[in-house]
């Protein structure tokens, strides 16, 4: 099969469909960094193709059945830094469309790092069904059949294997030639173990970041770390109006519920686990921050909006539930609703429970939550829900995992008949989850990252940290270590990074001597069996 690139400006050619803009809960998501606008040069002073350049790698439909042909699957890429026999530096973003990644084909990024300071290159590959690499020509739920963890680490396999860059020497720069790094963050960094547990030796090394390797169908740890992390007063705060909005949403006074929602402006919503989740909204926000944003990040405006009275912050047990409560409903009301749906109406932007809505059926291409959703449903689970009873909690326990799988019969009435449950148990027998257990691969993760219980650093879950696995833990957030600027800031990230850029160097060392060591006993037996092949021709002659 003849597998080729092309290059072309980054324009978007497909016409997409303008979708319900209804707020969707946060995925596992790698930070986008788009790379800067200026020309690129090779060490060598050769102009180079600009960062945003895109390619097309023709990738097999199936790899089941690959006479079913193949897709264009777009990447990017840079040999900025390339010297010859330096390794390939692959990263997929994941549940993305790529084209905003760019920046991690820079030394804006640790990709770039370990290529500058490893003479390689960089390549920014997009995950089938996301973006414009699809498989089939719409995201309905027979293509989608086509979506799956394995078909996504093959994916990975075939590239590397096949793919011609356009560097120069770039046919011959596979991973039986060249030592090749594969890393991810987030759902990609899980992406990443996922691949080295199930291609042993394809990758020289792998660097993992935030990476949900455990699959988790309830994930109301998914709060745990912004309730240890979040300041002691709003979260005191956040628990007291939460308690209470459950207590009243959960009671038979139906004029004390409505006044509940009318604070919040949340009249028009007819069921109560809309009402009340909605006001997850505001913890969500918590995953885009990271040390370079400081204190100016969504979340802590919401928290000054709670806590900060007359210019005075409240003590660590926070002012209490009367006050908490009107100034949420009033930030909510007057400002944060409009944040989030951006004229719409709430009920088309918190509402669930109209299978019938846009948001539900439309099957065109890029729509990366449709086809994050079919993931979620089938093998990863991860549903953002309430937190048990007797456990302290900033989200309503209106929301449970019904809330979630119900919807998944909405999305795929096709494929799911009643509401499944994902098959979590499954995914993790087959790619390890917590119990990975691999050469060479890096794992670095944040404590304040709202994932990190899905991490091998996540509570009460003890995964050894070995030289050959290291375990990395920095007071980051959310893939806070993929960015070089998180770590100008703040010195723990930093330190993660060098660990990371000292470990890779190693191993990379490490596997030159040794397939050099591994090439010269090949050369060595080679000579001496044309040795004895020439003197078997010359005893032949003599004969």
């Amino acid at each position: 099969m003849v597998v080729s690139w092309k290059a072309v400006p980054l324009v978007l050619s497909l016409v997409v469909s303008v979708l319900s803009k209804r707020i969707a809960p946060p995925r596992p998501s790698v930070p986008s960094v788009e790379a800067p606008d200026m020309p690129v040069t090779s060490r060598n002073g050769t102009q180079l193709p600009a960062y945003n350049t895109t390619y097309y790698f023709e990738q097999l439909i199936d790899h089941n059945n690959p006479k079913l042909g193949t897709f264009k699957q777009r990447f990017w890429h840079t040999w900025e830094f390339y010297e010859d026999g330096g390794p390939i530096i692959l990263m997929t973003p994941g549940e993305a469309n790529a084209a905003p990644y760019t920046g991690y084909l820079t030394n804006k990024t640790i990709n770039g790092q370990i290529a500058q300071q490893e003479n390689g290159a960089t390549i920014v590959l997009e995950h089938r069904f996301f973006g414009l690499s699809n498989p089939k020509p719409d995201l309905s739920d027979e293509s989608l059949k086509l979506l799956t963890i394995q078909q996504a680490i093959d994916d990975l396999e075939y590239f590397a294997k096949n793919v011609k860059l356009p560097m120069p020497g770039g046919d011959h720069v596979g991973p039986d030639k060249a030592p090749w790094i594969l890393i991810g963050g987030s759902y990609s960094g899980a992406l990443t173990s996922y691949t080295v547990v199930n291609k042993p030796g394809l990758f020289s090394a792998a660097y993992a970041s935030s990476a949900v390797v455990e699959a988790i169908v309830d994930y109301w740890g998914y709060y745990e770390p912004i309730r240890q992390f979040m300041p002691k007063n709003c979260s005191a705060d956040v628990q007291a109006v939460i308690a209470h909005v459950d207590k009243v949403f959960t009671s038979k006074n139906q004029s004390a519920i409505n006044e509940t929602k009318a604070l919040f402006g949340l009249e028009a919503l007819e069921h109560l686990d809309d009402a009340a989740g909605a006001l997850r909204n505001n913890l969500w926000a918590w995953q885009s921050l990271s040390p370079s944003t400081g204190t100016e990040g969504q979340f802590f405006k919401f928290c000054d909006a709670l806590e900060v009275k007359n210019g005075v912050s409240a003590p660590a047990s926070g002012w209490g539930l009367d006050h908490a409560l009107a100034a949420w409903g009033a930030y909510w009301k007057l400002t944060y609703i409009d944040i989030l749906c951006d004229g719409m109406d709430v009920v088309d932007c918190f509402g669930s429970y109209d299978p019938t809505a846009d948001f539900f059926t439309d099957t065109s291409v890029d729509n990366a939550h449709r086809s994050w959703t079919w993931m979620v449903c089938n093998e990863l689970g991860f549903l953002l829900e309430g937190v048990p009873v007797g456990h302290p909690t900033i989200v309503t326990r209106l929301v449970q995992p019904i809330y979630d799988e119900r919807q998944c019969t909405y999305f795929f009435p096709k494929t799911f008949r009643k509401p499944p449950v994902p098959k979590a148990d499954q995914t993790n027998r087959k790619y390890a989850g917590w119990d990975v257990k691999v050469d060479r691969l890096f794992f670095a993760n944040g404590q304040r990252d709202p994932w990190r219980e899905a991490t091998v650093s996540a509570d009460g879950h003890t995964v050894p940290n070995s030289p050959q696995m290291p375990i990395a833990v920095s007071d980051g957030f959310h893939c806070s270590d993929l960015s070089t600027s998180n770590g100008v800031v703040d010195a723990t990230v930093k330190k993660v990074q060098d660990q990371a850029l000292a470990t890779i160097h190693n191993w990379l060392a490490e596997g030159t001597s040794h397939h050099h060591h591994h090439r010269s006993i090949l050369d060595v037996a080679a000579a001496q069996f044309k040795k004895v092949k020439v003197a078997r021709s010359v005893d032949a002659l003599a004969a």
